[in-house]
């Protein structure tokens, strides 16, 4: 019977584990660093079931794929050439590609995947039944709706290799020869769609231009006609020409004017020296060498004059003559004076009469020039509408015989490059690489299982996690005995009868652990790491405690107890379980007086304690009849009594209650040198385990360690050397004494 049957229902603890939250946080941060070596275990521990998993997984696929119907697939490819014209002539047969080839060709599979390329050739070889059949047999009404609806070919894919210009076709279906068919009446389809296409925008365009053809000719004549009109308003044929002509006439005039002005300027100052009656004027003016002669003339008769008067007197003729030639040449001289004059304002007149003709010419051609210069904006703005309306006539005529003619050419950049052939094999089911991918995915979905449910296996299992988790240490680990009646040490067919002496020291000759030698040594083991490990001799009171019920504490406390006797210590066990006490049964004693009486004060402590022959350092407090008066005044009397029994023992091992959901036994801690927790291997939650240590670390109890008891080959990887040595120990005689 297990250690929790012994408790009744109103007496389980409670479920409710407080762990503090300095474990929980070491837990949480900790348990994320697990070694590899961990994982590779559970694989190994596994690999049974995962080998089995896999096997079936590949068998079931190779059924299936086997069951299944052979689809064929037949590929037609298509060559976009990039560099081929799209028309004949015109920009279209020089236009140079653009560089979109990936834009290019995701429009090309689109367009091969539209309703208009797919319909023809769905209708032709019924492919919507075919690939739809049982959706159209279950509801008859689809296939009307179907032929509403845009074509979607299950079965078509379009696909374009990587780094080239070709685009390939595959259908697939259960006859080769469909298949091949249909992959090769799609591409047939897609190319007279591009086709079809290319004429339907031509001629589009061709009637479009048409249609602007009469506006764009109506506009270009009105142009034309503004333009003859404002020509004729000019008086000119050529306004541009006729501005250059004024240009260079105003300036030649202007040179003229500007030498005319210099010449009157200089005739009139000329004038108004001879016009005052200088001598050096009139000589000044170019007309004086007649005058400069008459003047010399006059000079010379004059002095000719003065020497006869001198010579003859006034009176002779010679005087008389000479006289008379004097006058005479001064006669002369004044009227070669005058005529001179006269002739200087002449040429002043003349010079000033053609400086006014020239500057009224100049402002005349200047006026005409502003006339026309001030229309020249209007003229040419009516001369380039004239001129674009008469070009974009002539382009569009030039575009309509252009469309007429690239509309009859079928552009060859898009082409059938190979006719899809009916498929040899078919290339579904593919059984080696179903077979494959379920020996992969079945493998990685059993050892992924395997670690997850490892990871949500939160009880306590190994040394490492212990330490790792919890904050102390494994101080002993007992491996798992088949029949645990065999831990029934001491029965009562030992203890009583006429034989119970002999039986008794029968059983210590050979000693009783060599049947269950793993578990003794295990024991032993368990006694040597707490008490060597007490160098200062202090652990004499030493409480056993669990999480809850059922973990093996009770038997734990008698194999220590028994194994600290062997070496001669004296030993006193104590029930302290007074809720169900279980030691009384194991060692075979009676419970009718014990610890229970001791705390009521019925009797006293010396009178409870029962001895064994088989063991004689080895003493027993039973619990006692049960009672809840005692289990209420435990605690605070336990600490007196412990002192008591020290006097008189040299161990006291105290087997408690569990410790989450009942009280006792945390009193109990605190009068004990050290505790031990029981733990049962592969069971007892960790976070109880983790409940157990924050609360008796906050009564600053020393924890000597937890002792993980049932523990199993299987249940964590480290256990394997602990069988090994223990299983070394009884195969070659090893003495568990």
């Amino acid at each position: 019977m297990s250690e929790l049957a012994k408790y009744p229902q109103s007496q389980l603890p409670a479920p409710n584990y407080y762990v503090s939250p300095t474990v929980t946080q070491e837990y949480e941060q900790e348990g994320q660093s697990v070694p590899i070596a961990h994982y590779l275990w559970i694989i190994r521990r596994h690999l049974w079931k995962i080998l089995t998993f896999m096997a079936l997984c590949v068998a079931c696929t190779f059924i299936v794929s086997s069951r299944m119907t052979p689809i064929y697939e037949s590929t037609a490819t298509v060559d976009v050439d990039r560099q081929a014209p799209s028309g004949l002539i015109g920009q279209e047969s020089g236009r140079a590609p653009v560089n979109d080839s990936d834009q290019f060709l995701a429009t090309q599979v689109k367009l091969i995947q539209s309703d208009a390329v797919l319909r023809p050739v769905a209708s032709k070889y019924n492919l919507l039944r075919e690939e739809d059949q049982v959706a159209l047999q279950a509801d008859p009404n689809r296939a009307q709706r179907a032929a509403n609806a845009p074509v979607l070919l299950k079965r078509l894919k379009v696909t374009r290799p990587p780094n080239t210009y070709l685009l390939l076709i595959n259908y697939r279906s259960k006859d080769p020869q469909l298949a091949a068919d249909v992959a090769n009446a799609i591409a047939q389809s897609y190319l007279q769609h591009t086709y079809t296409i290319h004429i339907r925008s031509s001629a589009n365009m061709s009637s479009f231009m048409e249609q602007q053809l009469d506006e764009l000719k109506a506009k270009m004549e009105r142009s034309g006609q503004a333009l003859a009109q404002f020509e004729r308003e000019l008086g000119v044929i050529n306004p541009e020409e006729k501005t250059n002509i004024l240009t260079a006439r105003l300036l030649q005039l202007n040179t003229e004017y500007t030498t005319a002005q210099s010449d009157r300027v200089r005739r009139e100052a000329i004038w108004n020296s001879v016009k005052g009656g200088s001598l050096e004027s009139v000589e000044v003016s170019g007309q004086a060498e007649q005058l400069s002669q008459l003047n010399q003339k006059l000079n010379d008769a004059r002095q000719r004059l003065a020497e006869v008067k001198t010579t003859y007197g006034a009176a002779h003729p010679e005087y008389r003559k000479a006289n008379s030639q004097v006058t005479e040449l001064n006669r002369q001289f004044q009227d070669a004076r005058a005529n001179i004059a006269q002739r200087v304002q002449a040429d002043y007149s003349q010079s000033l009469t053609r400086e006014k003709m020239l500057q009224k010419a100049v402002g005349e051609t200047k006026a005409e020039f502003d006339h026309i210069n001030s229309r020249q904006f209007e003229y040419q703005q009516l001369k380039r509408e004239a001129e674009a309306d008469k070009k974009l006539y002539e382009e569009l005529v030039r575009k309509i015989k252009e469309a007429g003619i690239n509309s009859g050419f079928q552009n060859n950049n898009i082409r059938l490059a190979d006719n899809a052939r009916p498929a040899l094999l078919p290339v579904f089911p593919n059984i080696k690489l179903n077979l494959a991918l379920a020996f992969l995915f079945s493998g990685l979905l059993a050892i992924g299982a395997t670690i997850v449910a490892d990871m949500m296996d939160t009880s306590v299992r190994d040394p490492e996690e212990v330490s790792r988790f919890l904050g102390t240490e494994v101080v002993g680990i007992l491996p798992a005995v088949k029949n645990m009646a065999q831990m029934d040490i001491l029965s009562p067919k030992q203890l009583t009868g006429p034989d119970s002496a002999k039986a008794a020291e029968k059983e210590s000759a050979k000693g009783y652990y060599r049947t269950l030698s793993g578990y003794g040594e295990a024991v032993r083991t368990l006694r040597n790491t707490v008490l060597l490990s007490d160098f200062d001799a202090r652990l004499r009171r030493i409480l056993v405690t669990s999480a809850g019920p059922g973990e093996g504490k009770s038997t734990t406390a008698v194999h220590l107890a028994l194994a600290n006797a062997e070496q001669g210590k004296r030993t006193l066990l104590v029930d302290a379980d007074l809720r169900r006490p279980s030691v009384h049964r194991k060692l075979g004693l009676s419970s009718d007086t014990g610890l229970s009486e001791i705390l009521t004060d019925k009797v006293a402590w010396r009178d409870a304690i029962q001895s064994l022959e088989a063991r004689p350092d080895f003493f027993v407090l039973p619990a006692g009849p049960p009672s809840h008066r005692a289990a209420d005044v435990i605690g605070p009397r336990i600490a007196d009594l412990v002192d008591e029994w020290a006097k008189e023992f040299d161990y006291i091992i105290l087997d408690s209650p569990p410790l989450l959901g009942f009280a006792e036994p945390l009193q109990m801690a605190t009068a004990a040198d050290g505790v031990l927790i029981v733990s049962r291997a592969g069971e007892t939650n960790r976070k109880a385990v983790a409940g157990v240590v924050a609360a008796l670390n906050r009564l600053r109890a020393n924890v000597i360690g937890v002792v993980l008891n049932h523990v199993k080959r299987d249940t964590s990887g480290g256990y394997s050397y602990y069988y090994g040595y223990y299983r070394s120990r009884y195969y070659y005689g090893g003495n568990a004494s």
